[in-house]
């Protein structure tokens, strides 16, 4: 299930998460939900925005010194501090914070190495503190997940193309246009658009599956969980491709794709099965 009011098409604190640890997913959540918002919603020039998420930053490291936090989505996180799990310290919320405020002011990608870096604070934390809820620390494991939480973030992209192009960030990368003897000019609405949107598809369900091996390293409600997060990924790219590409048609999921679901999740289960 989702918490609040937000759309989203992968699992968030699901029912296959046990009970115990649904708070502290919550409280993750909620925190990066509302420091997305700072950076995206409302009208506020982007200094002030800016000015939020340092604040909210202040807020996260004078929690983990053990001083109070103004902010509500910080304090929440006082819990999660006090479990004392490794991997799940400050690091993680400061580099979302650093991802927010680049949107604010990086609105263009020069190459797929620099949008990998922005993955690794926007999308990749999430990932890692996940892991240390359920004590997967091992490096190999950590990287799988860094390989997933990246896809997944690609994946919103690619879906959320025309969205962010109306707020004038555009993430295929500029090299992808060149190497495509293309501009960005009116993307994602130009058909020969259409061919990127492919190709960086095809990187990103590539990073997905590589990730799969992460399950190996998980066990019960925890380990499908992950398994249907995955598969949400790559039944979104299903769709984009059954749109032949195009961007300005925006994929979700419904609840008649739930087989599908279930059949990806196994197969991606059994797959690791096979790895141990």
């Amino acid at each position: 299930m989702s918490v609040d009011n937000h759309y989203e098409n992968f699992p968030v604190a699901s029912v296959l998460i046990p009970r115990q640890m649904r708070p502290f997913v919550v409280a993750i959540y909620r925190f990066a939900r509302h420091a997305d918002d700072i950076a995206d919603e409302g009208d506020a020039p982007a200094d002030e925005r800016a000015a939020a998420l340092d604040r909210l930053a202040d807020d996260v490291r004078a929690l983990w010194r053990h001083s109070p936090a103004r902010a509500a989505v910080v304090a929440a996180l006082a819990p999660l501090r006090d479990a004392a799990l490794p991997g799940a310290d400050d690091t993680p919320f400061l580099q979302l914070l650093s991802a927010f405020r680049q949107d604010l002011y990086q609105q263009r990608y020069v190459d797929r190495e620099q949008l990998l870096d922005y993955c690794a604070r926007s999308a990749n934390p999430v990932g890692r503190l996940m892991l240390a809820l359920f004590g997967a620390t091992d490096p190999r494991a950590l990287r799988h997940s860094d390989a997933i939480c990246s896809a997944l973030q690609l994946i919103n992209f690619w879906q959320d193309a025309a969205i962010d192009a109306t707020r004038g960030r555009i993430y295929v990368p500029q090299s992808s246009f060149a190497a495509a003897g293309i501009t960005e000019a009116r993307f994602p609405s130009e058909t020969v658009h259409r061919g990127v949107v492919r190709i960086e598809c095809e990187f990103a369900r590539s990073l997905l599956l590589s990730g799969v091996p992460l399950l190996a390293a998980l066990h019960g409600r925890f380990r499908w969980e992950i398994a249907f997060t995955i598969a949400g990924g790559q039944r979104i790219l299903e769709k984009i491709a059954a749109n032949d590409f195009d961007a300005t048609r925006r994929p979700v999921l419904r609840w008649y794709d739930s087989l599908r679901l279930m059949r990806l999740a196994a197969s991606h289960v059994r797959a690791a099965n096979r790895l141990k």
